[in-house]
């Protein structure tokens, strides 16, 4: 597989069973792979086994790894008490067709961290979650509509594939009903306004969803009072605020992002960290919603339940590592120590870019990073970049081909971050990690201004 490009031929060269693997894959699988954002040109890397913040391919090369499982590794590959729990769960049966003790404990550790959730429905899937709950907010107001934002990420179920990173105009992707799309409200990220102005107008808007430190997990960041204004606003206007807190839960803070911000919503959504690492999500919040599901108070009160079964809801296995995983968040310094980490991976790599003409930055925050390409051309300063004074569009802009070669460049160099531009944290990433990234992206960028034509300072 010869190219004319040196990083590509370098790449290549150091995977052969990776790429053996792919074409394996290419029989199976549509582009080879099973989940959209591992998708690599001329293919991604296979790997065989993980531990702390690094990961090994299948033919032996060692990566830092900042694609965290998809965000779900706050305490990185293979904590060992959690290992030791999942392995007592295991011993005792992998699904029980019934409740266990094992759910009740996780649905404690959740409560003990996020006091919001007064009750707590286990899903398999953070789609699933946000497809609940999005159902909760419509039974329970009566009302028809959902406002999203431009950017912000829920899932991939009808009401939520479209002006994510395309489609901002609210109409539907391929095999999206135009008469489902019509039922959700675009509306602009850090316009508190307009949502003023779509809520005064729109009396069908059952529940506004945010991801509450900004589209894609804080890629496009939201301003510091939006989510306080917001939550003013839907109070004001009888409308429930659901916070999808996948991506952030038990990562920017132990409590989630409510618990950063301050601000409880009506509604929460989790997944990622909340399973330790497997298969898990849940819909969260008051009690009063969430009866919605409860056989007894639909009798009670006359109204017909909403039907919710799940052959892997409350999984054992994930109920077990979820526990345990955010027990030791609960009681460790994890949320602080991957989020001191980020504060100083974003200025070294700003100082790379800097030192090297590059006109691109690195922001975020806590416990991620995201590299802002500067694919419009602007004049920016690394050192004082400011996502919030870029257009969501800008942020997005991400040119396709770079950012493949961008990851080709960085997996040479020992380093795997998310073909979203981007990084998640753990708590055990550390010096060494620091290091061997800021080298990789200072050798990244060399490469591939030799290459390709580079926004320059």
């Amino acid at each position: 597989m010869l190219s004319n490009s040196p990083i590509v031929n370098n790449y290549v060269s150091r995977t052969p069973s990776s790429q053996a693997l792919a074409e394996r894959a290419g029989a199976f699988f549509p582009s080879a792979i099973s989940h959209d954002s591992r998708h690599t040109t001329p293919y991604g890397i296979y790997v065989d086994k993980a531990l702390g913040s690094r990961k090994w391919d299948a033919d032996g090369n060692v990566y830092v790894d900042y694609f965290g499982g998809h965000g779900a590794l706050m305490l990185g590959h293979r904590n060992p008490e959690v290992e030791v729990c999942i392995q007592e769960a295991l011993a005792a049966g992998t699904h029980f067709g019934s409740s266990h003790r094992f759910e009740v404990a996780w649905a404690e550790a959740v409560q003990n961290l996020m006091p919001s959730a007064e009750r707590i429905r286990f899903t398999s899937s953070g789609t699933e979650a946000t497809l609940l709950a999005m159902r909760l907010g419509r039974a329970f107001t009566g009302k028809n509509k959902i406002a999203r934002f431009r950017t912000h990420f829920h899932g991939w179920h009808d009401h939520m594939a479209f002006g994510v990173a395309n489609h901002y105009d609210g109409t539907p992707t391929p095999g999206v009903l135009p008469e489902v799309a019509a039922q959700v409200v675009l509306l602009d990220p850090n316009d508190i306004h307009g949502v003023a102005e779509a809520l005064e107008r729109d009396s069908e808007i059952a529940a506004v969803i945010l991801e509450p430190t900004g589209g894609g997990g804080g890629m496009v960041p939201l301003a510091p009072d939006f989510v306080t204004q917001l939550r003013a606003l839907t109070e004001q206007h009888g409308v429930l605020l659901i916070m999808d807190e996948v991506v952030t839960g038990f990562r920017v803070h132990p409590g989630g992002a409510q618990g950063l911000l301050g601000v409880t919503p009506d509604l929460s959504t989790l997944a990622k960290i909340l399973a330790g690492g497997l298969p898990g999500g849940a819909v969260a919040g008051r009690a009063d919603i969430l009866d919605h599901l409860d056989f007894q108070a639909a009798a009670d009160r006359d109204f017909e339940k909403i039907h919710h079964p799940g052959t892997f809801n409350a999984n054992p296995l994930s109920a077990a590592a979820g526990s345990k995983t955010l027990e030791i968040i609960a009681g460790s310094d994890a949320c602080t120590r991957a989020a001191a980490f980020g504060v100083t991976l974003r200025q070294k790599l700003n100082d790379t870019f800097a030192r090297t003409g590059v006109a691109w930055a690195a922001y975020g925050q806590q416990a991620n990073f995201f590299i802002f390409m500067n694919g419009t051309g602007l004049d920016i300063d690394p050192l004082s970049f400011d996502p919030l004074a870029m257009p969501y569009k800008d942020l997005k802009a991400k040119p396709p081909a770079l950012l493949n070669k961008l990851r080709l460049a960085l997996l040479i160099g020992g380093v795997d971050f998310s073909g979203a531009g981007g990084g998640v944290i753990s708590a055990t990433h550390d010096a060494d990690d620091l290091e061997m990234t800021v080298a990789a992206f200072e050798q990244a960028v060399t490469m591939l201004a030799a290459e390709e034509s580079l926004p320059r300072l």
